[in-house]
C-alpha cells in the first residue's frame, strides 16, 4: 500500500502547478520523481505500471477536478452522486495516465536520454488522445502550468498546445539527468542546450510581444461591450420571473441609445425561457435598446424535437440576426449518455430540464457592423486546433460561458487559462463573457487587456484593437504535434544507434 502513495501524492503536488496557483516549477521535481520511481521498479508486471500511473493520475485529478462536484448541488436528485462523482471522474481520467506507464513498460526504459524521450512522447501521445476520444476532455495538460509566462508560451502560435505540452515535459524532466551514468561533458552540453534553446524561446516571445505593441490600433465602427452580470445560477431552477433579470441586465449594461453598440452577455443567462418565448419581453428591449444596438447573448432554442444551446445576435425588435448552436456538449451536464437506459433509473442531465440538448456540426463565422467573430460557448473554448471549422477569415474569438457550475473554487481560473492558450493560438483577440466567470479581453498574444473577475459584476468597453497576421498554427492546426512526434522517434533511433 505504502508503495502506491508515492505517485498518489506526486499526482496530486503537481496538480498545483496548474492555475489557478502557478508553482510551474513543482514539475521539475514531480516529473523527475514520477520517471526515477518508474525506472527504479521496472522488475515490475505490466499491471502494477498500469497502477503505477493510474494512481498518479488519481492524485493528479482529484485534487484539480473536485469542483465539478458544485454542479450536483443544485437539484436533490444529483446530491447522493457527489461522492461517487469525486472519486469516479479522476478514477476515470488517471485511467490514461495508467495508459502512459503501462505503455512505457514495454520498453527498456534506463538513465538514459533515451528514455526521457520515450516517456515524453508516449505521455503527450496519450494526452492528445485524452483530449480527442469520446469527444475529449483536453483540460489541464500540464502545459498550462506556465500559462502566466507570456513571453514563453509565444511559440503556441507555431507550434500550439500538444506540441507545447510535449515540450513542457521534456523541460520537466530534464532534473533527471543528474542521476545517470554518462560522462560530465555530456550531461553539460543537454544543460548548456537546454538553456540556449530556453532562452531563444523567451527571445522569440518578447520580440513577438514588442512587434505587437509596435502595431496600430484599428478603431472598431462599432462599440463592444462585455457585460458579466454575476446572475446567482440558483435562481434557474426557481422558476422565477425572467423580466427580473432582463431588467437588471439591462440596467447593468446601461444602453446609450445614440452610441452604435454590440452587447455581449453570457452563455444561458435566460435560461427559464426559449428563444421561441423571447418575444414575449420585446417590449423591455425595444424601450431600452435603438437601432444603433445589437445584442448577444446565450439561450436554449427548439427546432422540432430538438433542443440546443445557442448563441443569438439579436436587434433591438428581438430579430435573430445570427444563430449559432453548440457544438461540442458536455458530457452529462448537456447530455445524458445512454438515455433510453439511464433515464429509467430516474437520471437526467445536470442542466435545467429533463431533456438532453442535441449538438450541431456547423460553425459558421458570424458579421455583424463589418466585424467578423467566431462564436464558441463555454467549454469550447478548450479545443486546441478546432475552433475554426470553415477557415473563414474573422476578427475576433467570442467565448460566453456560465461558469456558476464551478461554484467558488479553481475551476472559473482553469476554464479561464484555455482562452490565453486559444489567443495565441489563432493570432486573435478573444472577448470572453462569463456568468460567474471571468469575463475579459484578451489581445493576440494572451495578454489580459480588460478583465471583470468572476466574484464581481460589471462591464468593459472594447473600441479599437489591434491585429496580427495569420499564425502558422492557426493554417495547419494539430499536423504540427504529429511532426514533433515523428522528430522524437527520429531521434529516439539515433540515440539508441550512439548507445545514450
Amino acid at each position: 500500500m505504502f508503495f502506491f502513495i508515492i505517485p498518489f501524492i506526486i499526482g496530486i503536488i503537481s496538480s498545483f502547478s496548474l492555475p489557478p496557483y502557478n508553482f510551474f516549477i513543482l514539475n521539475f521535481f514531480t516529473f523527475p520523481c514520477l520517471f526515477i520511481f518508474i525506472i527504479s521498479n521496472f522488475h515490475l508486471s505490466k499491471w502494477r505500471f498500469f497502477l503505477v500511473g493510474w494512481i498518479f493520475g488519481f492524485g493528479y485529478f482529484i485534487s484539480n477536478i473536485y469542483w465539478i462536484t458544485n454542479s450536483l448541488t443544485f437539484e436533490e436528485i444529483f446530491l447522493p452522486l457527489i461522492p461517487i462523482v469525486f472519486f469516479v471522474l479522476p478514477l476515470f481520467l488517471g485511467l490514461f495516465y495508467g495508459l502512459i506507464t503501462f505503455i512505457c513498460s514495454f520498453f527498456n526504459l534506463e538513465k538514459n536520454y533515451r528514455s526521457i524521450l520515450i516517456f515524453a512522447l508516449i505521455f503527450s501521445l496519450v494526452e492528445f488522445v485524452r483530449g480527442n476520444i469520446l469527444g475529449g476532455f483536453p483540460w489541464n495538460l500540464i502545459a498550462y502550468s506556465l500559462q502566466e509566462y507570456i513571453s514563453f508560451i509565444q511559440i503556441l502560435s507555431i507550434i500550439g498546445t500538444y506540441s507545447f505540452n510535449l515540450l513542457s515535459i521534456t523541460l520537466f524532466l530534464l532534473p533527471v539527468i543528474i542521476f545517470f551514468n554518462r560522462s560530465r561533458f555530456s550531461k553539460i552540453l543537454i544543460l548548456v542546450f537546454s538553456i540556449i534553446s530556453i532562452g531563444a524561446n523567451v527571445y522569440f516571445g518578447k520580440n513577438m510581444i514588442n512587434k505587437y505593441h509596435k502595431a496600430q490600433f484599428i478603431d472598431l465602427n462599432t462599440n463592444i461591450k462585455v457585460v458579466a452580470p454575476k446572475v446567482e445560477l440558483n435562481r434557474f431552477f426557481q422558476k422565477g420571473d425572467p423580466n427580473i433579470i432582463i431588467n437588471e441586465l439591462i440596467e447593468l449594461s446601461g444602453p446609450e441609445k445614440i452610441k452604435k453598440t454590440l452587447f455581449i452577455f453570457p452563455e444561458g443567462i435566460l435560461a427559464n425561457i426559449y428563444l421561441e418565448d423571447l418575444n414575449i419581453y420585446k417590449e423591455n428591449f425595444k424601450n431600452n435598446f435603438s437601432e444603433n444596438h445589437k445584442i448577444i447573448f446565450g439561450i436554449n432554442s427548439q427546432f422540432g424535437s430538438k433542443i440546443y444551446n445557442s448563441l443569438v445576435v439579436l436587434d433591438n425588435n428581438l430579430n435573430i440576426l445570427a444563430n449559432y448552436k453548440k457544438n461540442n456538449l458536455v458530457p452529462f451536464g448537456e447530455f445524458l449518455p445512454f438515455e433510453n437506459i439511464f433515464s429509467k433509473f430516474g437520471l437526467k442531465k445536470i442542466t435545467q430540464g429533463y431533456k438532453s440538448f442535441s449538438s450541431d456540426d456547423n460553425r459558421k463565422i458570424i458579421e455583424i457592423n463589418n466585424i467578423k467573430f467566431l462564436p464558441l460557448i463555454c467549454y469550447e473554448i478548450i479545443y486546441s486546433g478546432k475552433l475554426n471549422k470553415s477557415g473563414e477569415k474573422f476578427d475576433f474569438i467570442l467565448n460566453i460561458s456560465e461558469d456558476g457550475w464551478f461554484g467558488n473554487s479553481i475551476g472559473p481560473y482553469q476554464h479561464f487559462s484555455h482562452s490565453i492558450f486559444r489567443s495565441i493560438e489563432e493570432g486573435k483577440n478573444l472577448v470572453r463573457s462569463a456568468n460567474n466567470g471571468i469575463s475579459a479581453h484578451i489581445n493576440p498574444i494572451g495578454q489580459i487587456v480588460k478583465k471583470v473577475e468572476s466574484t464581481e459584476k460589471g462591464t468593459f468597453e472594447i473600441k479599437n484593437f489591434k491585429k496580427i497576421s495569420r499564425t502558422i498554427f492557426s493554417q495547419h492546426g494539430n499536423k504540427i504535434f504529429f511532426y514533433f512526434l515523428l522528430f522524437y522517434i527520429s531521434l529516439i533511433f539515433f540515440l539508441k544507434k550512439k548507445g545514450s
